[in-house]
């Protein structure tokens, strides 16, 4: 896609132009849009219809990033129309049968899924825009849908465990394990980007803080960015972390400070995002889910000026010695 062709499409798809600040489209009101309750939607508040999570370009009030959260009894099974969006199916909890049909043919994936979120790498499926997608599960589960608006239709595809790339980031109380199954620079899509965070208990992730918030070519993308967690329960108590978007300046001056647990959400329309704080004995997951009206689809970001120093620190500490929590599986 050309850069006029993208800010066409930007234009066409949320009345803006690709580089200038998230003004709110229409039907959104001012109040629910700047108030932090909105970008920090605790567990059960985002639900909707037949999701645990259900977060749109409509009511997180901006262009294109998405997701669903989708809970399936034993044998059940969900229908849905994609739309303008691509979407990768994720299993966070079991496995699943994913068949997606369009004018162009039908297609059909076994996805062999995984324990949960800390328990290994999953397999996943990638459905494009226009299409009838169902998702069923013979034996239950809890499934992430990601998705973004696009401009391209894209063919539909299995991608394996084996596949994704597990990297550790940072270091000493900043280690953290990246999953990086729909990584710009991996798994091929349109605008969507998707990655998983496992932050060991006690560490911060997503520190320094940064942001990507404004297209600044070979420097800076703009990308939204969707914050999903679940955590581990120590000695029956249930698990919780911290997360915290200061202002940038830019956009809407995204001011939040939340307590997040299992099933929380948090939207990042702009602004220096981290850190995000996994409390001691209770490990931390993130996914983390981002799309934007850039003519490429990179992420590149700004550390914070008052904390980028923090990695030249790096090299004198050693990695988190529970990292990782698993690695990528053979074939």
């Amino acid at each position: 896609m050309t850069e006029s062709e993208a800010r066409a499409f930007d234009v066409v798809a949320t009345g803006r132009t690709a580089g200038v600040s998230y003004p709110l489209p229409p039907g959104v009101p001012l109040a629910r849009a700047k108030g932090s309750g909105a970008l920090h939607r605790p567990a059960g508040t985002a639900r909707r219809g037949p999701y645990a999570v259900d977060v749109s370009p409509e009511n997180a009030g901006w262009g294109f990033s998405a997701l669903r959260v989708l809970e399936l009894a034993p044998g059940g099974s969900h229908t849905f129309a994609t739309g303008e969006s691509e979407w990768l199916v994720l299993p966070l909890a079991g496995g699943c049968t994913v068949a997606s049909a369009d004018e162009f043919g039908h297609d059909t994936f076994r996805l062999h899924g995984r324990d949960g979120v800390f328990a290994a790498v999953s397999d996943f499926a990638y459905v494009p825009r226009d299409a009838r997608t169902t998702v069923t599960s013979p034996d239950g589960g809890r499934f992430a849908l990601c998705g973004a608006r696009c401009a391209r239709r894209l063919p539909a595809r299995y991608g394996t465990a084996a596949s994704v790339p597990v990297e550790l980031r940072g270091r000493g109380a900043c280690s953290r394990q990246v999953n990086g199954f729909g990584a710009a620079d991996g798994f091929g899509c349109d605008r969507l980007i998707a990655v998983e965070v496992l932050t060991p208990g006690g560490n911060w992730s997503s520190f320094p803080p940064h942001k990507h918030d404004e297209y600044r070519p070979g420097a800076e993308s703009a990308l939204e960015e969707i914050y999903y967690s679940e955590f581990t329960d120590h000695e029956g108590g249930p698990g919780l972390g911290y997360h915290r978007v200061s202002p940038s300046g830019r956009g809407r001056n995204t001011d939040v400070l939340a307590e997040v647990r299992d099933g929380a959400v948090v939207l990042v329309p702009d602004g220096w995002h981290g850190p995000s704080i996994a409390a001691p004995n209770h490990h931390m997951y993130c996914l983390n889910v981002m799309a934007g009206p850039d003519p490429e689809r990179v992420r590149r970001i700004s550390d914070h000026p008052d904390h980028a120093r923090i990695r030249a620190t790096w090299p004198e500490q050693p990695v988190d010695p529970r990292l990782p929590l698993y690695t990528t599986p053979s074939e």
